[in-house]
């Protein structure tokens, strides 16, 4: 598996051509399935209080909207501090 500071700057690299079933698969294996998937919207739980979800969503021709793009990578960059402040 990358490490979490290689994958947010691979989706930061390609924020503007990334699909949305990209954006899901990297969010199933980060934060584990959607709590809801069901519509258009799928909605990822966080393991912290406060934003305790990421809601994303199919923009044009399935592409990854690049707002959620960039809240994924705010939480990838949080789970990084988490495990450094653990380690």
């Amino acid at each position: 598996m990358k490490e979490l500071g290689d994958l947010a700057e691979e989706l930061r690299t390609h924020s503007t051509n990334l699909s949305f079933n990209e954006l899901v698969k990297v969010c199933i294996l980060l934060f584990g399935p959607p709590r809801q998937n069901s519509g258009s919207h799928k909605v990822f739980h966080m393991p912290w209080h406060g934003d305790p979800r990421i809601n994303i969503q199919a923009g044009k021709n399935g592409k990854a909207k690049s707002y959620q793009i960039k809240q994924v990578i705010a939480a990838i960059e949080k789970l990084e501090q988490a495990y450094r402040d653990n380690s």
